[in-house]
């Protein structure tokens, strides 16, 4: 069965009286080359464990069967189940778990169900849950690598180069755990039923430790997420208003004292800039 032909998505739904859902950010996938190609992306082998998220009717499913040891996919849509339980029929190292990825406790799933395997996730993201999803991933330690697709500018964003106007406080959260890159585009037109925008797939590999030492964690993500409060902002302005109980004039001086402008905005800075600045403002705390 061809899961990515048009004619058969359309037979195959109607069949089993599917009807998509726009709630749940569902398109499908109407060129193989694509779920191939990141398959392919996915570097997925006998020895990986792949964890999918919303497997649709199941062609990328299909192309990660073909290379991993074992494909988990977790399905929200219970209305699918039947279909899956149809186009998975001939590969018996799928398991369709049916649930709500940001319900699942995934280290728990991942230990059970990979044992002796490398976890790995690749997934057709729905794009509404791109965000919290991506730092359930983070947050799993034991997923070594994320290949998805969701939308190219948000791909992009969380790909950007570090202090360029194109990232933001989530892309240095990501990029401070995970090498990130933008592989390739995906047009709108690819999809049944066609989105409103073009799509990317986003690969990203845990780094062995965080790309900067930091002292304290929560206080330089809390200055990270401050730096960008207020974005057309300058970052004392920014921060100023992140950090209430901490002075202008030193927070001020924390940003001089890190070599950085006055006028400088939280765009500009990098990871490395972000963990000087942050113990900066940590001794102006403590005096």
């Amino acid at each position: 069965m061809n899961l990515c032909d048009e004619f058969t998505i359309r037979a195959l739904l109607e069949r089993h009286g599917f009807h998509f859902s726009k709630s749940m950010g569902q398109n499908f996938l109407i060129d193989p080359e694509i779920p191939a190609r990141i398959a392919a992306s996915s570097e997925a082998d006998e020895h990986c464990g792949v964890l999918e998220i919303g497997p649709g009717i199941g062609p990328l499913t299909a192309e990660l069967a073909q290379r991993a040891g074992k494909v988990v996919s977790v399905e929200l849509d219970r209305s699918l189940l039947p279909i899956l339980a149809e186009t998975m029929a001939a590969h018996p190292n799928v398991e369709i778990v049916p649930g709500d990825v940001m319900r699942l406790d995934l280290s728990a799933l991942i230990a059970e169900k990979f044992q002796g395997l490398r976890p790995i996730v690749c997934a057709n993201l729905p794009y509404n849950i791109t965000t919290p999803v991506l730092t359930k991933f983070v947050e799993t330690p034991a997923i070594e690598t994320v290949t998805v697709l969701i939308q190219k500018e948000v791909a992009q964003r969380l790909a950007a180069p570090q202090g360029s106007a194109d990232g933001g406080a989530f892309s240095l959260y990501l990029q401070y755990y995970m090498e990130t890159s933008c592989l390739f585009d995906v047009p709108r037109e690819k999809f049944l039923p066609s989105p409103k925008v073009t799509s990317a797939v986003l690969r990203c590999v845990r780094r062995e430790k965080p790309a900067v030492e930091v002292a304290d964690e929560a206080f330089f993500f809390k200055v990270i997420k401050g730096a960008f409060l207020l974005r057309r902002k300058t970052l004392v302005n920014s921060l100023s208003s992140a950090l209430p109980g901490m002075e202008k004039a030193g927070i001020a001086d924390a940003i001089a004292a890190c070599g950085l402008p006055p006028a400088v905005r939280g765009e500009a800075l990098t990871l490395a800039d972000f963990a000087a600045l942050s113990d900066a403002l940590a001794k102006v705390q403590k005096s």
